[in-house]
């Protein structure tokens, strides 16, 4: 779809400086411009490129002044950056403007959708689902029985939604998502092998979720597992069964977290982080990439480490630890000299 100056202009409230006719259909970085496409000038140390760029538009700030010839067309507005960003998000949503129900598809009959709901090719709905308005579900996806999914969530290819799990508004479930699977629930037997717990919860995801590639939820054994509003996972994340995460906190990649612990609201939480289970950490938590959690951490705390400390701690404690060699020199040399 090609959009002219003048119209990307109106969309962002700015003036045009230079042909209002240009037309692109592409978003480019300045310095990889080409005819055809849009970019954005921010950061000052990007302005050479203002005069070499290819792209047919640039959005820069109004207070941008040129001082040597320029060939693309400029649209002129308060903020650049936050221009571009609106631009990228109305981009998106054009892009995934698709609605309708393609073939070959399974949806039951006892489940219901409401207007403008997408759902791709190859993709199984179960029986009683409830999907609100504008939902996306994207091809090759697995919805359980009795799922709920709230009103413009998107659920992209491959995502396995098991049964039971409920599902806010405005989420966004990314590829390779599974949520509701078991939880790992697993009793020693007589015999010296383990009776599998059933796991007859669900998994309770409320508005405002971002889930990242390849993470999974598990569902509780009794009750549910609760993601509250606004959270943000990263991909390839393992929260365990009965878990509950508050509201507004982000979790990094490769984070895992063992059954039944409570995570505060607006923490934030680093890479590779390991949180052992039956634990509560408090809100405004902050805890570094590769850290482990094995005990209950109150509001505001910020940690590093395995087991996790401190992270003003951690500091003092890696100066002596890089000396380590050093100090045990001095210490050998002291009770070699003190027996001589």
């Amino acid at each position: 779809m090609k959009f002219t100056a003048e119209q990307i202009a109106g969309i962002l409230e700015g003036d045009v400086v230079g042909d209002p006719n240009a037309e692109v259909w592409k978003l480019s970085k300045i310095e990889e411009g080409f005819d055809g496409s849009l970019t954005f000038l921010a950061n000052p140390k990007y302005t050479p490129y203002i005069y070499s760029t290819k792209a047919s538009v640039t959005i820069v700030n109004k207070s941008f002044l040129h001082d040597d010839d320029i060939k693309t067309t400029l649209i002129k507005v308060e903020d650049a950056y936050l221009a571009f960003s609106k631009i990228l998000e109305y981009y998106n949503s054009i892009k995934l403007n698709k609605s309708g129900i393609e073939q070959p598809s399974f949806v039951s009959e006892s489940s219901q959708y409401g207007d403008h709901v997408y759902i791709g090719a190859f993709t199984y709905i179960g029986d009683q689902v409830k999907m609100g308005d504008n939902v996306k579900i994207f091809p090759n996806t697995y919805i359980g029985d009795n799922c709920v999914i709230g009103n413009n969530t998107i659920i992209y290819s491959g995502a396995r939604i098991y049964s039971e799990t409920i599902i806010g508004n405005d989420c966004v479930i990314n590829s390779g998502v599974i949520i509701g699977a078991d939880g790992f629930g697993f009793a020693p037997n007589e015999n010296g092998g383990y009776n599998k717990i059933a796991q007859i919860g669900n998994v309770i995801i409320e508005d405002n979720v971002d889930i990242g590639a390849a993470t999974t939820i598990d569902r509780a054994t009794l009750g549910s597992t609760i993601i509250h509003s606004g959270v943000k996972l990263d991909n390839h994340i393992q929260i365990a069964h009965n878990v509950i995460i508050g509201k507004n906190t982000v979790i990094a990649a490769q984070t895992g977290i063992a059954g039944s612990s409570k995570i505060g609201s607006n923490c934030q939480i680093g890479g590779q982080v390991g949180i052992a289970g039956h634990i509560t950490i408090g809100n405004n938590v902050k805890i570094q990439a590769q850290s482990g959690i094995a005990r209950n951490v109150k509001d505001f705390e910020v940690l590093q480490g395995s087991p996790a400390i401190a992270l003003s701690d951690y500091n003092k404690s890696y100066v002596h630890f890089k000396n380590l060699p050093k100090i045990v020199k001095n210490i050998t040399d002291l009770e070699k000299n003190k027996w001589e």
